[in-house]
């Protein structure tokens, strides 16, 4: 579970409503349907005219994932890696053929099947390659969605609070009418701003963080498959994987193979 994005939601909710509250202000001023109507209503059928159908429903299964952190540690990844590279050079490419079943990720298990069946090291490559830009394809739809929305609802907002103007000025010979009618327009902007900028920037921009990340490690897996092909002695291609990881994460990767040194050592 992304506790950033559930805290992040539930503070920000919080700091809106907190503010409404310490101005003096009642919670069923901001809420109006019509006005809920045009900007949500209007920023959908927008989202249709741009995408297809299909595509906006992947969008909404992809807009999950905000909430998971289901990415395998990259530190696992490694030591699963070294630990194959160990044993081909021992036993051959063959004698792996028994785990690929038993992997979850489908990309290591399909490259490492192409290296198992003695495919050469281009295709396997460009195998890799094409599966990495697919993958960014899909993923880089559901961001331009949110991206999308992120700038047509401020722009729907204002159509509303428009709308709300021109029925406001029908009513200039009540003036009991005018706060009323002008807050009711002032609402739709309240709701395209808070759309824009609360919820569908910030979930686009944690969608293409997490897609970033996970090119990252397929990046990662598929120098170690063509290494693990070559017959790369293990301590290096450990060596090589570790500079995938963070900077902290590399550090503490280094202080546990001191310290596990020193106990050796030491015992």
């Amino acid at each position: 579970m992304d506790l950033g994005t559930i805290l992040g939601l539930l503070c920000g909710v919080a700091c809106i409503i907190i503010s409404i509250f310490i101005g003096d202000g009642q919670l069923k001023s901001f809420w109006d349907l019509p006005s809920v109507f045009i900007t949500i209503g209007g920023g959908i059928c927008s989202a249709l005219i741009n995408f297809r159908i299909k595509d906006l429903i992947n969008t909404l299964k992809v807009t999950k994932k905000i909430f998971t952190d289901k990415q395998s540690s990259a530190t696992e990844t490694i030591a699963m890696l070294v630990k194959l590279s160990e044993k081909t050079r021992r036993e051959g490419l063959l004698s792996i053929e028994p785990e690929l079943e038993q992997m979850e990720d489908p990309f290591i298990r399909q490259s490492l099947q192409l290296v198992v069946d003695g495919i050469e090291s281009e295709t396997i490559k460009d195998f890799m390659d094409t599966e990495i830009e697919n993958m960014q394809a899909r993923h880089s739809k559901g961001q331009a969605v949110f991206n999308m929305l992120a700038a047509i609802f401020p722009a729907w907002g204002m159509i509303g609070t428009l709308i709300g103007l021109i029925n406001l000025l029908l009513k200039l010979d009540d003036p009991a009418q005018i706060g009323p009618s002008m807050s009711v327009a002032l609402v739709t902007t309240f709701y395209g701003s808070v759309l824009s900028n609360f919820v569908c920037a910030p979930i686009a921009g944690k969608l293409k963080m997490k897609s970033d990340e996970e090119v990252h490690q397929k990046e990662m897996i598929a120098e170690a498959v063509i290494s693990i092909q070559a017959g790369e002695n293990p301590k290096m291609l450990e060596q090589k994987l570790k500079i995938f990881l963070p900077p902290e994460e590399r550090e503490k990767e280094i202080r546990d193979t001191q310290e596990a040194a020193d106990s050796s050592v030491s015992a």
